[in-house]
């Protein structure tokens, strides 16, 4: 089967060979010359033709353009048609599409060969031209990856179609010779201007349908691949031979040889770049895979930037790794080897904290010498310039390997570099014996010292900026100081290495040499500048460290001038530490400067140590070719720290640079093992439960076993430590512990207790560690109080106790502070807020109502005894008070609170035994307006809790809602009894109504005769006596006679007398319908009272709803049997 396919491949090269050779010698040596007359010069024809052209060059095109070429006039249109041709290109998206492109085009070519071709190549090659480097750095990552992504879409149609006008013979290198080297030239210059390797599926695209012909390569097979044996620099030759079998006729390619040899040497380094950049991928992901896993072993989790680089990491090495293998194949080169994490020797160590021993070298280099991922990318991968900029502008001769760096930039052999290591330091300490020789002459000189300022760096932005390289590096060094991120540097890198020059490196030095003392957050980048220049620029870190040294030299002399040069010192130790971690400073010069600074232990040396230690003491301690040296050098530190009597400051600068850099042992974290059914109830408390789980936890939670006992612990000590959740989740685990009180009261019952006596532990040990804790009980408190778990009398309790525990005779003293509640702890006052937030909106009638103005009260005056209110809780206070009691009037100092406490106690024990009495009365009333409490009494939920029960079970699978019976009188309206009330009340509101309208009726009745008036008595009706009934009898009342009283005056007495008036006369009948008026108005208005009251319960049951809705429960209405 698979000698079938090679064959089948074989067979099909020839004939696309054969073809291309056809279409070669046709566009050679024919030409079409048709008459000018013969030709059609339509506009319309011609606008049609352009038109298909730009719309696709493809096979469905080709034959209808082909006869449009033949036979239209098309001199005129050659400019639309070139475009045009460039335009349909792109649409090719096939071989066969490519094919038929090229035939289109070799046509036009054959009949404009001069005016036609030339312009059409120009053009395909401006398509293949890869992006301008200056175009991406202005993009975010994403729209360059986007903007990348484009490009190589846009690019694969064109290098197909120029691919195969260089093999029929239109794009020549020269005269009888093919356009190889046009192609590879294009190829090379997609490829080595692209560091993040987006041009790899372009040369994929182009080995498989063009490999043969270009390079020489037979159709890609499984048996074709070299062993795994061959070595990296030993690819082409071997690949020679093992392709000389399958090679055809040399007259017959229509690549030349010579061609096709420098193109697969070029396929192949890149291939061998390719294999090492995915070697390296390859170890800093199985790096950053063992980091995250000390990480998770460390602190039991990974941070999420840290798992989003490995993701972004991970995908980018899957992609390289792909594409790798695609090369792979197509060359029939061995993928490289990608050692496993057994195969690597790093090991994880952990550091002594005892102290620094030289016994203990190997435990310091153990540990990295970077904090995080994040510092070591910082200073390690630095970027090579040479994939960035042209070769000869960086000064190398050619090739691609480190082979080629200047002398000055290799390195020496170890005994060389032992024997300058050793002159280097004797010039140092040669150096620093002329320094205290100046020292001791400055000393001598009583003449104040000077304070000279650093001559001033001139902006680079002064002066006429003109085109040229000057001015180029004028703007370069004025972006500096905003280059405060790796991206910025590393371009400003690449960007100096354009402008390279003696003079531009001499400019730098200088300018890095003169950093604002202010601006020492500069200087890792700036470091990271040299670093990256210095690998091809030696000089540059050179000059740079001399500046550096010779700062130093003046600051020793100078270490009496403290304040003046404190800043100056700061940014010259800092810059010397940041450029020795990254490997421009020699470990020598940075352990010779150290050891300056111990040698005179004294004054700002102190400062200078410790600054040192804590940029690179780290990186020093734990570098091996430093650590012996480093840890000999910081024992001797701590001598000298323990044997001089230093300040305050200077003992704990150096105390926190040590354990910077040489941090005491930590242990491992100790985690708690817990049986599996607690981890299961903690995770559904902890994880699990949301407003939209919660039925799905109360479910699982009934299924536990409850009569085994440590079942019950664990669930018991779920719903007992509510800080253990998230604060917001408080209210579903008061929410849980009422559906539960359904099938386990008992256990209820010990949950409410225990959240007591949390509550008064708390009060008696006062912690601050606890703090959090106790907010989160007495936020669980009143959320049990909403959920009807305890009465308004515990929240009474609580909030009372809060005031008074701790307090002689349970009222606080200003001029007695507390033990266990001092004048500034305020903490209390916290916690009774938080508790009146969770239910205080409850108490706002009867007399719940009237209770909670008293605690208000009193609340008061237990915060005028404290110190003034911090702003934190000043405004908790305010807000607390503000949402329960809006119009309420504060007291403006202690001794009006403490009379309004004085009066409230009065009265209280005046009144005692009526608030005794009424205390049932107020909680009815009060849970009224809490919602539907006042209509559960605890009676009546045992008598329903069978019934409830039953509906719960029966119905495992709806959902728990929250029932609100309503009572037979909010159905059937006012029983007798309170009708009998009603009228009584009725009937005092119309005498009080009618006492206030005495004058005015005195007034309207001043001009009749007074004995003219008469009193009518209601007795025919049966409503009673209207006025209470007088002492005089009625007398007897005759059948169609109705009783009226009248009243005269004679002399002083006032007389009255029942008289009959007959029923039909114009008196009665008027009495009598005046008497009917009233009955009805009476109805009206009792019936608009009843609606009003019907109404409010509507209202209150609105409201109550809406608070169960909002805390995750569903309403429906059941009325009562």
């Amino acid at each position: 089967m698979v000698a079938t396919t090679d064959v089948s491949k074989h067979d099909d090269e020839s004939q696309r060979r054969e073809r291309r050779r056809q279409l070669r010698n046709l566009n050679a040596t024919a030409h079409l010359s048709n008459s000018a007359g013969a030709l059609d010069s339509s506009l319309k024809r011609h606008t049609a033709l352009i038109k298909r052209m730009r719309q696709s060059m493809g096979l469905e095109n080709r034959d209808q353009l082909i006869r449009d070429i033949e036979g239209l006039a098309l001199e005129k249109y050659l400019e639309e048609i070139v475009s045009a041709s460039a335009e349909g290109c792109l649409r090719c998206k096939s071989e066969k599409d490519s094919w038929a492109a090229v035939e289109v085009i070799s046509t036009l070519h054959r009949r404009f060969p001069g005016s036609y071709t030339p312009p059409l190549i120009n053009s395909l090659s401006t398509s293949l031209a890869p992006t301008p480097r200056s175009q991406l750095a202005s993009l975010s990552p994403e729209q360059r990856e986007k903007e990348e992504s484009a490009r190589v879409t846009r690019q694969r149609p064109i290098l197909r179609v120029c691919s195969e006008l260089a093999l029929v013979g239109l794009i020549c290198d020269g005269p009888n010779r093919s356009g190889g080297e046009w192609v590879m030239k294009a190829i090379k210059d997609l490829i080595s201007n692209d560091p993040t390797l987006s041009s790899l599926p372009l040369l994929s695209t182009f080995l498989k349908s063009y490999g043969r012909p270009f390079l020489g390569l037979t159709p890609s097979n499984a048996t074709d691949q070299l062993p795994a044996s061959t070595e990296p620099g030993e690819l082409s030759a071997a690949t020679q031979n093992h392709h000389a079998a399958k090679s055809v006729k040399e007259e017959e390619e229509l690549v030349e040889k010579d061609i096709r040899e420098k193109f697969k040497r070029m396929c192949d380094g890149y291939f061998e770049t390719i294999s090492r950049q995915l070697v390296k991928e390859h170890l800093r992901l199985q790096e950053q895979d063992r980091r995250n896993h000390e990480a998770y072993i460390r602190s039991g989790e990974i941070f999420e930037d840290r798992q989003q680089a490995y993701e972004k990491m991970t995908k980018s090495y899957e992609k390289l790794l792909s594409s790798c293998q695609v090369l792979s194949d197509l060359l029939s080169l061995p993928m490289p080897h990608l050692p496993t994490i057994a195969e690597q020797t790093s090991s994880i160590g952990v550091t002594d904290g005892s102290g620094s021993k030289p016994g203990d070298i190997d435990e310091i280099t153990a540990v990295g010498k970077w904090e995080d991922e994040e510092e070591r990318r910082f200073y390690e991968e630095i970027p090579d310039l040479k994939e960035f900029v042209p070769k000869s502008v960086l000064g190398l001769d050619g090739g691609t390997g480190d082979d080629h760096l200047p002398q000055n930039a290799t390195s020496d052999d170890a005994e060389s570099r032992k024997r300058q290591e050793a002159d280097e330091i004797q010039r140092l300490e040669s150096k620093m014996e002329e320094l205290k020789v100046d020292t001791a002459a400055d000393d001598e000189d009583d003449a104040p010292t000077p304070v000279p300022t650093p001559p001033r760096s001139q902006s680079p932005t002064t002066g006429a900026v003109g085109p040229g390289p000057s001015a180029l590096l004028t703007n370069l060094l004025a972006r500096l100081p905003d280059a405060t991120n790796r991206a910025l540097t590393d371009q400003a890198a690449v960007d100096f290495a354009f402008l390279n020059s003696k003079a531009a490196r001499k400019r730098l030095v200088k300018f890095l040499g003169q950093v604002p003392k202010n601006r020492t957050d500069l200087l890792p980048h700036y470091s990271r500048l040299v670093a990256s220049l210095n690998r091809y620029m030696p000089d540059v870190g050179t000059d740079l460290l001399a500046v550096l040294e010779e700062e130093f030299r003046y600051l020793q002399r100078k270490k009496n001038v403290v304040r003046e040069f404190a800043e100056q010192r700061l940014k010259n130790v800092t810059f010397l530490s940041e450029l020795t971690k990254f490997g421009v400073v020699p470990p020598h010069f940075i352990l010779h400067v150290f050891k300056v600074y111990l040698d005179e232990f004294s004054g700002v040396n102190i400062d200078n140590t410790a600054m040192l230690l804590e940029k690179c003491g780290r990186y020093l301690m734990r570098t091996e070719e430093t650590t012996e040296k480093m840890v000999f050098l910081v024992e001797l530190m701590r001598r000298k720290q323990n044997a001089q009597h230093l300040d305050q400051r200077q003992v704990l600068a150096l105390e926190n640079a040590y354990y910077q850099c040489n941090p005491p042992e930590r242990g491992p974290r100790q985690i708690k093992e817990r049986p599996v059914m607690e981890q299961f109830i903690r995770h559904l408390m902890s994880d699990v439960l949301s407003k939209k789980t919660i039925d799905k936890v109360l479910k699982l939670l009934r299924k536990l076993d409850w009569d085994d006992a440590e079942v019950a612990i664990y669930i018991r000590k779920a719903f007992v430590k509510p800080w253990k959740l998230k604060y917001n989740n408080i209210s579903l685990l008061a929410m849980l512990a009422y559906d539960l009180q359904r099938y386990h009261s008992e256990f209820v019952i010990g949950v409410v207790d225990q959240v007591f006596e949390d509550i008064r532990q708390g009060l008696e040990q006062n912690l601050f560690k606890y703090n959090q804790r106790r907010v989160s009980t007495v936020k669980y408190l009143g959320e049990l109080y909403i959920y009807r778990l305890i009465s308004s009398s515990h929240i009474f309790e609580t909030l009372w106790l809060l005031m008074t525990f701790g307090h002689s005779d349970g009222r606080p003293n200003p001029e007695q502070p507390s033990p266990v509640d001092s004048p500034d702890d305020f903490f209390r006052v916290r916690l009774v807020c938080v508790l009146l937030d969770a239910c205080g909106m409850c108490f706002d009638r009867g007399s719940l109502k009237r209770k909670l103005d008293d605690f208000l009260t009193f609340f008061q005056y237990y915060v005028f005894c404290k110190e003034e209110l911090p702003m934190d809780i000043s405004f908790m206070m305010s807000d607390t008070i503000e949402a329960l009691r809006p119009k309420l009037v504060m007291f403006k100092d202690l001794d009006e609170a403490a009379t309004a406490v004085d009066e409230m106690i009065a009265l209280a024990k005046k009144n005692g035994p009526q608030i005794e009495n009424g205390d049932d009365e107020g909680d009815d009333s009060g849970d009224e307006g809490g919602g539907d409490r006042s209509r559960d009494r605890p009676d009546d939920d045992d008598e329903d809790g069978e019934e409830d029960v039953g509906s719960h079970s029966s119905g495992e699978e709806q959902d728990d809602v929250a029932v609100v019976k309503l009572s037979e009188s909010a159905v059937q309206g006012p029983s007798a009894d309170e009708e009998a009330d009603f009228a009584k009340d009725l009937a005092k509101m119309l005498s009080d109504t009618s006492d206030t309208r005495k004058l005015d009726k005195r007034s309207a009745l001043s001009n009749v005769d007074p004995s003219s008036i008469i009193r009518r008595k209601r007795v025919a009706d049966g409503d009673g006596d209207a006025d209470g009934g007088h002492d005089e009898a009625s007398p007897a009342q005759g059948p169609g006679l109705m009783s009226f009283t009248l009243i005269s005056r004679r002399g002083n007495k006032q007389q009255a007398r029942e008289l009959g008036i007959p029923e039909t006369s114009s008196l009665a009948v008027h009495t009598r319908t005046a008497q009917l008026q009233d009955k009805v108005e009476q109805q009206q208005l009792k019936k608009i009272v009843l609606d009003y009251e019907q109404r409010e319960g509507v209202e209150e049951m609105r409201a109550l709803e809406d608070t169960l809705r909002s805390r995750g429960m569903k309403v429906k209405h059941q009325h009562g049997p």
